[in-house]
C-alpha cells in the first residue's frame, strides 16, 4: 500500500502540468455546479419569502374598466363596487368564507409634532391583519367596537411610526396624530413579514372612513378567503361563476376580463412553483453539462497519460507486473486526483456561496411602490455538494478505467516498441 502511494506521488510530481490540468477540470466542474445551485437556491428562497406566512386561499377583486359593449353601454366604462357587491360575494357560500371590504383615501398628510409624512389610509374591518399576516408590534388592530362606534383610531406601519415617533415606537400608543384636519388616536403599530412594502398604508375602521371621507356606499376592493378550492380547475370554475354573478349586478359582459380584476394567492403560488421547477431543471441541466465537461477533461487527460506511459507499462509487465497491478495503479492515480481536486472545488464552491450570502444574501430591490427580496440565503445543501463530488470522482475513475484496461492488456513486446 505504501509502495502504491509512493508511486502515485512520484507520478504526479513528474507530470505536474498534466496533474494541474486534470485537477482544474475536476475542481472547476464541482465549483460551478455548487455556485449554480447556490444561486438558484438564493432566487427560490427569495420567491418563497414573498409569500411566507400568507394564507394560500386569499383572493382579491378590484373594479376595472369595461372593454366590451353591453346592453347599450359602450366600452371604456368604469366599474364601481358597492356594498351590494359585498353582499353578492357573501352569497357564494360554497366557495367564499370570510369577506373583507376595503376602502381607501390617498394623499393624506399624517403629522405628529414637527414630523409629517404623506400616505394613504385604508378603511378595513377586524381580522384584516390576520388575512394578510401583518404582525402587530405594539398595541392592537382594528376591532369590532371601533367599527360599531366609528372610532377615530389608527394603526400605523412601523415605517410611518419611525418617521413620526422615532425609533422608540412603544410610546406612540395612545398618542394622537393629525391626518389633514382629523385627529386619530394611535392604537397599534404593525409590520409585514417580509418588510417588502416601501409605503405601507395606515389602517382605520372601515365605518369611520366611510363617514369622514364621504365614501357612502362605495367599496374600493373586496378581499376574501376561499374554501373548497384545491386545484387550478376549481379556481377557474369559481372565477367564471363570480364574474357571471358580478356582471348581473354591475351590468357588464361576463366575458369582459377588464371589467373586474381578480388576484388569487393560490394562482400566484402555482405560478411560483412552476417557475421554481423550471429554474431548478435549468440549473441542473447547466450544472450537469458543466460536470460532464470536467469528466471529459479527465478522460482525455487519462488517455494521454496512458499513451505516454505505454512503454513504462511494457517494462513493468516484462519484469513480472500483472495486468491488475497496472490497472490498479492508473485507477488509484485517477481517484487520487479527482478526490483531491474535487474536494478543493467543493470547499471553494461552498466558500463562494457563503460569500454571496454575506454580500448579496437578503438583497432587496426597489420595484416601484414595493421592495422585493430577490436573493435570500444562496447556499447549497452539503449533502448535495458531497453527492456531486462523489459523482465526479466515480466518473473520473471510470474515465481512467477504460484506457487503463486497454493498456494493461497490451503485450509487453508491443508496449516496449511504443514511442
Amino acid at each position: 500500500m505504501i509502495d502504491l502511494i509512493q508511486e502515485i506521488l512520484v507520478s504526479l510530481r513528474r507530470n505536474k502540468l498534466r496533474t494541474a490540468l486534470t485537477g482544474f477540470a475536476v475542481a472547476w466542474g464541482i465549483f460551478m455546479l455548487i455556485v449554480l445551485l447556490g444561486s438558484g437556491n438564493g432566487v427560490m428562497n427569495a420567491m418563497r419569502k414573498q409569500i411566507e406566512g400568507i394564507p394560500l386561499n386569499i383572493m382579491e377583486v378590484y373594479p376595472g374598466w369595461t372593454t366590451m359593449p353591453y346592453k347599450g353601454w359602450k366600452e371604456n366604462r368604469e366599474v364601481k363596487f358597492t356594498l351590494n357587491s359585498v353582499e353578492e360575494t357573501r352569497k357564494m357560500t360554497e366557495n367564499v368564507d370570510e369577506i373583507f371590504p376595503v376602502n381607501s383615501v390617498s394623499g393624506i398628510i399624517l403629522a405628529y409634532g414637527n414630523e409629517h409624512t404623506s400616505e394613504s389610509l385604508n378603511g378595513v374591518i377586524e381580522k384584516y391583519d390576520q388575512m394578510n399576516s401583518y404582525i402587530i408590534e405594539y398595541g392592537r388592530f382594528i376591532n369590532d367596537n371601533d367599527l360599531r362606534m366609528k372610532r377615530k383610531c389608527i394603526v400605523l406601519s412601523d415605517k410611518t411610526a419611525d418617521i413620526l415617533f422615532g425609533k422608540d415606537k412603544s410610546h406612540a400608543i395612545g398618542k394622537y396624530v393629525k391626518a389633514n384636519q382629523v385627529m386619530y388616536q394611535v392604537v397599534g403599530i404593525y409590520t409585514t413579514r417580509n418588510n417588502s412594502m416601501m409605503s405601507p398604508p395606515s389602517f382605520i375602521p372601515y365605518t369611520t372612513l366611510q363617514l369622514i371621507y364621504q365614501k357612502d356606499n362605495s367599496v374600493e376592493s373586496i378581499s376574501f378567503l376561499t374554501k373548497n378550492i384545491t386545484t387550478k380547475a376549481d379556481e377557474n370554475n369559481f372565477e367564471e361563476r363570480y364574474r357571471t354573478t358580478m356582471a348581473k349586478s354591475l351590468e357588464f359582459d361576463p366575458k369582459d376580463q377588464g371589467a373586474i380584476w381578480m388576484w388569487s394567492m393560490f394562482d400566484n403560488y402555482l405560478q411560483m412553483m412552476q417557475g421554481e421547477s423550471v429554474l431548478n431543471i435549468a440549473i441542473w441541466v447547466i450544472g450537469i453539462f458543466t460536470l460532464l465537461s470536467g469528466i471529459v477533461g479527465v478522460s482525455n487527460i487519462m488517455l494521454i497519460t496512458v499513451k505516454e506511459r505505454t512503454r513504462e507499462f511494457g517494462i513493468r509487465k516484462a519484469i513480472g507486473a500483472k495486468p491488475r497491478n497496472i490497472l490498479s495503479l492508473i485507477i488509484a492515480e485517477s481517484i487520487t486526483v479527482t478526490t483531491l481536486f474535487g474536494y478543493i472545488g467543493l470547499v471553494a464552491g461552498v466558500a463562494y456561496t457563503e460569500y454571496m450570502n454575506v454580500t448579496v444574501g437578503s438583497k432587496v430591490l426597489d420595484i416601484g411602490v414595493e421592495q422585493a427580496t430577490v436573493f435570500e440565503n444562496p447556499t447549497v445543501d452539503l449533502a448535495i455538494a458531497i453527492q456531486a463530488t462523489l459523482t465526479l470522482i466515480i466518473a473520473g475513475t471510470l474515465a481512467g478505467f477504460i484506457p487503463a484496461r486497454k493498456a494493461a492488456h497490451i503485450p509487453p513486446i508491443e508496449a516496449l516498441r511504443a514511442e
